[in-house]
């Protein structure tokens, strides 16, 4: 029975954060025209939309082949890491800390989120097939800058991707003794 409410639980939690993904995407997608900046904090933070080919900031790998095949790959392993979640579900009680459970739905939902645009966008804005749309970036926090030259983190990009780097930080500062473990 607790297994089956943690496993719905954490279902919910990845929808949730699933659909808050989307819904800002399509926010921005549908108020925003390519390129446009809205400060938020001053210079600080600001909602700045651009489309990517689907890989960390904004890198192109390989062409229409490359496109394919990061997809393809993206694809396998959401599966990988919906299969391994369940997995540890099926563990007797105790044995997988919830923290682990929830960092991996972080990371799950996530890539997930991407994959809906790298899958459908293409389509639904009529500019690519399917597997061919570009991913939906909108978040930028210029942290310091020098005049109109950025100096750290320059990378725009969107909530799915924040949800993979909350779950792998959560993971490796707070639930990595889980890891090193399970491995012996």
């Amino acid at each position: 029975m607790a297994r089956s409410v943690k496993g719905k639980g954490l279902l919910l939690l990845g929808v949730a954060l699933v659909v808050a993904d989307q819904v800002i995407k399509y926010l921005v997608k549908t108020n925003m025209s390519l390129g446009e900046q809205i400060p938020v904090i001053g210079q600080w933070f600001r909602i700045c939309f651009i489309e990517n080919e689907g890989m960390a900031f904004g890198m192109k790998f390989g062409g229409a082949t490359g496109k394919f095949l990061l997809s393809l790959f993206r694809i396998c392993l959401c599966g990988a890491l919906i299969w391994w979640i369940r997995s540890l579900l099926k563990k007797p009680a105790g044995q997988v800390p919830p923290g682990v459970l929830v960092g991996l739905t972080l990371i799950t939902a996530g890539a997930f989120g991407n994959i809906i645009d790298c899958l459908f966008y293409g389509l639904i804005w009529d500019y690519a097939p399917f597997m061919f749309g570009r991913v939906v970036d909108m978040l930028w926090f210029p942290i310091i800058r020098s005049g109109e030259k950025v100096i750290f983190f320059s990378p725009v990009f969107n909530f799915a991707d924040s949800c993979v780097t909350v779950g792998a930080f959560y993971l490796a500062l707070f639930q990595w003794r889980f890891f090193s473990t399970s491995s012996e």
